[in-house]
């Protein structure tokens, strides 16, 4: 290692996918980076904004494929930091935020390396406003509630259970893949007719949106071709979505929909 390359790796938030959602801070951060190591949801339009010497590495994780595993990856970070000095981590969304950035900056500061957390644009927040969902909304919602669809063992999460049973807006990240569950549970709990809202790729130009009720949303996002990677949004905020008219083709469906509005 040269002595003036002062080791420090730097997680960088690049929020929900519209590459002009990253911040400021984010932007000098990529400028400034002698390596980049970058996840599946980052734009790769933000890679522009790096030098052109610097190293860009894909990282990235989906279902059912791994380019590196996550102990890899923090090895990564420490080796690349200590030979080359300056390390971007560039992250989806927030970093801390299901984004294992904790694990990372707890892994790096074992070797005495300099870190520092650049937030990102959540998109537990952010990819609801692209069809104008407030997550919170004065005389609907008083709070919301973020959760992880799927643990480290593949299952639903618990607190998706305790979330439906509350007023609160129920935000679902990485949930695809248990939604039949998560109906079943809304059902059990005689919640059927309750709002529900999904968007793929958010602020991306491949963006897919769908909005029905519990009862019927499976049918919609099978007919909508709606997959991962998107965000589940559930609770009375839906029907009052400012962007959602343009999203049905069936007026009476929206009509019937926003009905629920309290």
């Amino acid at each position: 290692m040269k002595a003036h390359l002062k080791p420090k790796v730097t997680l960088v938030g690049a929020g929900p996918g519209d590459p002009d959602l990253i911040t400021l801070a984010g932007v000098k951060a990529i400028q400034s980076a002698n390596v980049i190591l970058y996840d599946a949801l980052v734009n790769e339009d933000l890679l522009s904004y790096a030098p052109q010497d610097a190293q860009l590495i894909f990282v990235g994780k989906r279902k059912g494929f791994k380019k590196h595993t996550q102990e890899a990856i923090n090895y990564m970070l420490v080796a690349y930091a200590l030979r080359f000095g300056q390390v971007v981590r560039l992250k989806g969304g927030d970093s801390f935020v299901f984004g294992r950035g904790a694990e990372e900056i707890d892994f790096i500061q074992n070797f005495n390396i300099e870190t520092r957390i650049v937030p990102g644009i959540s998109s537990s927040i952010a990819v609801p406003s692209s069809i104008g969902i407030p997550v919170t909304k004065r005389g609907v919602s008083q709070s919301f509630w973020v959760i992880t669809g799927t643990t480290s063992h593949r299952t639903l999460a618990k607190d998706v259970e305790l979330a439906a049973q509350s007023s609160a807006t129920v935000v679902i990240l990485m949930g695809m893949t248990h939604l039949g569950k998560i109906v079943q549970l809304y059902k059990g709990l005689g919640r059927s007719n309750l709002p529900i809202a999904i968007i793929q790729n958010g602020f991306r130009a491949n963006e897919k949106a769908v909005i029905s009720t519990i009862k019927d949303i499976e049918k919609a996002v099978e007919d909508k071709g709606i997959s991962s990677p998107a965000v589940i949004i559930i609770g009375d905020v839906v029907a009052h979505a400012s962007h959602a008219q343009h999203i049905f083709k069936d007026e009476a469906a929206f009509a019937e929909l926003i009905k629920t509005k309290p």
